[in-house]
């Protein structure tokens, strides 16, 4: 069943009006009709099958028929900060990492980052990275939309630290030296609802004066198993990762 993202101001108990690009999906792609059925999700993660009742080429109005108790959300709070990379790959990761339960996506403006984005620039990344994370949601059936942030310093970076429970840099620097544990000890050390930030370099990878400002503001450095990753796949490991210790293991 289709699923779509309504602003909470159109949602009721008894009525749900749907604008926007959403109708143009509805009407003219799946070429709906009065009488079929949606899953519409609200702001808050609330989601309810819904009746379609009447179609208008501006507005849809559907009426919620039954309220659904889903758990999609990862039992931990993922944030994702990447290192801005070229070409389209900060889009693969926002579209991947929304399938695998990231809660919120920080570009980071790291020494190495070939990219720079300008204000005008940032705006419209931004806006596009939003779209991908909200088709991604509506595809893998999740019942939030992540967050995505203006591009991150470092010193914002460290700032908004002080609010997570676990603080992780994917150091490729850690791999070469075979070290393994760390990531497999937070977890095992980490409880429901607990905060991760967890933060990845460019291509480049993330420098030595960036490691170490992270770490004196209690970041911890970990490898990702023996191979070096690339850094559109690095935070995918990492939520599978995740994913496995809190959902198939449990």
């Amino acid at each position: 069943m289709q699923r779509y993202f309504i602003p909470e101001s159109n949602m009721s108990e008894n009525q749900i009006k749907i604008d926007g690009e959403d109708v143009k999906h509805i009407y003219k792609v799946m070429r709906m009709t009065p009488g079929d059925h949606i899953i519409c999700c609200s702001d808050d993660g609330r989601s309810a099958i819904c009746r379609i009742e009447e179609v208008e080429p501006d507005f849809i109005n559907a009426v919620p028929i039954e309220w659904l108790e889903e758990k999609k959300k990862l039992p931990v709070h993922v944030t994702i900060v990447q290192g801005m990379p070229k070409g389209d790959k900060l889009e693969t990761v926002v579209q991947k990492g929304t399938e695998l339960g990231a809660d919120q996506f920080i570009p980071f403006k790291a020494e190495r980052s070939v990219v720079k984005w300008d204000d005008q620039k940032s705006s419209k990344k931004v806006l596009r990275l939003r779209k991908i994370a909200k088709e991604a949601a509506e595809q893998s059936h999740r019942t939030t939309i992540p967050d995505i942030y203006e591009p991150y310093t470092i010193s914002t970076l460290i700032e908004l630290g002080k609010y997570y429970d676990h603080k992780l840099i994917a150091f490729e620097e850690e791999a070469k030296a075979g070290e393994s544990a760390r990531l497999v000890q937070t977890l095992h050390e980490a409880n429901v609802n607990e905060r991760f930030m967890i933060v990845f370099g460019p291509e480049g990878g993330l420098s030595e004066n960036e490691v170490n400002r992270l770490k004196e503001a209690g970041f911890s450095s970990c490898g990702l198993g023996p191979r070096i990753l690339r850094t559109e796949t690095a935070a995918m490991y990492v939520l599978a990762v995740i994913s496995y210790h809190f959902e198939l293991m449990g």
